[in-house]
């Protein structure tokens, strides 16, 4: 089983929206992926508290595959590409961790 978890920092303003509403979408449509991608065996999406300490990440992925292989083939999804797309219109900054247990 593979662990893959993403923290992401986002822009004060992006793509025409505030942090608080691209932190939404990216939420909304990493979530949908668990409906699209069957290699994802769980997937939770959670942003942080608006009133955490400055520097804090804005949105944590905490995601759940079998194998590298199935993280693989969730990263190489047309889908998952395409949030990809957004996301990297609105972050600031990306930290990632994928470990074995």
């Amino acid at each position: 089983m593979i662990k893959h978890i993403v923290l992401f920092s986002l822009a004060e303003e992006a793509e025409g929206n505030s942090k608080s509403a691209n932190a939404a979408i990216i939420k909304q449509r990493l979530e949908a992926l668990k409906e699209l991608v069957p290699e994802i065996l769980k997937m939770e999406v959670s942003i942080n508290h608006a009133d955490s300490p400055a520097g804090n990440h804005d949105i944590m992925l905490d995601s759940e595959f079998g194998s590298l292989d199935d993280l693989r083939t969730y990263i190489s999804h047309p889908e998952h590409q395409k949030v990809g797309e957004f996301i990297g219109k609105v972050r600031t900054g990306r930290a990632a961790i994928d470990y074995e247990f």
